[in-house]
């Protein structure tokens, strides 16, 4: 019932789904050490507090509380959103209670870059700029990209590769999905 629905539930069924990922961990770190920094404020102030300020030592555990509560909501929209890109559209979900889907189709793609900085290096995301004919679309900059590398050889295929060749691929592996299935019935 609050579970967000599937991305794969978005798409249609012409559709081949070509990547499907989250953003990287990494982009969880800044409120990781905002909630650990609040939460040692809060113990620390606790406790150096003399007894008879009972009130404030509540007042700051319920603050505690509320830091957790706020980390694991963050925690929570990371897990849920989704991009997901086929072979004629990207599509991101995301929202723990309200669900938002961004959409791009592939065909408006003019342009892409990647950009990875020292911590992306070493830490293995990146940001992808997908760039449309003059336009901003709702997918422009993807932040905390894992495995920016292959992301981009994938869309730069499916971009500016040759539309043939990946339909013919396409049914191939269609074809052999079916005979896998009907040796699996059989």
């Amino acid at each position: 019932m609050f579970a967000p629905r599937d991305p794969d539930e978005y798409l249609l069924d012409t559709e081949r789904r070509v990547i499907r990922i989250r953003r990287h961990w990494a982009v969880l770190l800044w409120d990781t050490f905002e909630a650990v920094a609040l939460l040692a404020v809060c113990v620390l102030v606790s406790y150096l507090l003399p007894p008879a300020a009972w009130v404030i030592q509540n007042i700051l555990w319920y603050a505690a509380l509320l830091v957790i509560l706020r980390f694991a909501y963050v925690v929570m929209e990371w897990w849920v959103e989704r991009l997901v890109v086929t072979d004629k559209r990207f599509v991101m979900t995301t929202g723990v209670y309200t669900t938002k889907v961004l959409m791009m189709p592939i065909t408006k793609v003019t342009d892409l870059t990647y950009e990875r900085s020292a911590w992306g290096r070493m830490m293995g995301y990146g940001t992808m700029v997908v760039e449309s004919a003059g336009q901003i679309q709702a997918l422009n900059r993807i932040d905390y990209l894992p495995k920016p590398e292959e992301f981009y050889d994938t869309i730069s295929e499916l971009v500016f590769g040759d539309k043939q060749k990946q339909a013919e691929r396409f049914s191939m592996i269609k074809a052999q999905r079916a005979a896998r299935g009907k040796k699996k019935v059989g």
